[in-house]
């Protein structure tokens, strides 16, 4: 038992101690340039420290703005992806297989093209938006839809693709669901995590994107920042850190909220044996 067992215990604690080394050094990599803009940012000429740059984030009213247009941009940008893709994806799982393909080679195609590129194509379409719906900036929701697309496809495909939809499908037909009850309360709960990814990864994009907001003048957060580095650097990069570190948390509680399966009550164990002959 020795000579079976010694092996595979440091093989287990060479293998833990290469997982660790690979998380450090990836933690550092990220943490470095964290702490260095926290640095930056409270730190006077003559080397002392300050926190006014955090205390006076909310004195820029545009910042303000800023930060809520993105977060408006980024709810109603999950919301118009999630209502688009999913039930045209379950219906072509279900109904139009032979459609899989071209769907899937028409949301990834935007990989290709670059944001520059899409801007300029939207353009012309903008001006068209903006006479029909106003200058709001939240008229972005339908630009920001297309850029996250080929994300949210990929994460509800694969979710789609590791359940069998079709035979949970006519399982809630039989039993008399309609369609929009089968596609809701059915199949929407068995690819929830699908459904959550794509809003993660929607909510990351919109909240980072710069290039089509600046060149279709629309002030979202990462604009107001760029611009507010130009007036004042320490505030800019304080503004900077605390938006990646208000991401990271929010990015983190989201798919948390999923509800975990309780696990099954066996009920009480078998009666003792010691009282049979």
């Amino acid at each position: 038992m020795v000579a079976v067992t010694g092996p595979r215990h440091r093989g287990s604690w060479g293998t833990r101690v290469w997982r660790w080394t690979v998380l450090a050094l990836i933690g550092g990599y990220l943490l470095l340039p964290l702490i260095a803009m926290a640095d930056f940012s409270t730190r006077l000429p003559d080397g002392a420290r300050t926190v006014e740059p955090w205390q006076t984030i909310t004195t820029y009213p545009d910042l303000v703005s800023g930060i809520i247009t993105s977060l408006e941009l980024a709810v109603l940008s999950v919301l118009g992806v999630l209502v688009l893709l999913v039930p045209t994806m379950i219906w072509v799982h279900l109904r139009l297989p032979l459609l899989r393909r071209p769907l899937e080679v028409l949301c990834l195609l935007l990989l290709t093209i670059p944001a520059i590129v899409l801007v300029v194509g939207m353009a012309p379409i903008y001006r068209w938006v903006t006479y029909l719906f106003g200058d709001s900036p939240l008229t972005l929701t339908f630009v920001y839809v297309v850029l996250v697309l080929p994300y949210a496809y990929r994460a509800i495909d694969a979710s789609l693709r590791s359940v069998d939809v079709k035979t949970i499908a006519e399982a809630a037909r039989t039993l008399g669901a309609s369609w929009p009850r089968t596609i809701v309360e059915v199949l929407v709960p068995n690819i929830r995590i699908g459904i959550a990814s794509a809003a993660v990864i929607s909510i990351a994009l919109v909240l980072g994107e710069f290039t089509i907001a600046s060149l279709l003048n629309f002030e979202t957060l990462q604009v107001v920042i760029n611009l507010l580095g130009k007036r004042d650097a320490q505030v800019s990069v304080a503004v900077s850190l605390a938006a990646l570190l208000f991401a990271f948390v929010l990015l983190v509680a989201l798919p948390t909220g999923e509800s975990r399966p309780r696990p099954p009550d066996d009920g009480p164990g078998p009666a003792p044996q010691g009282g049979i002959a």
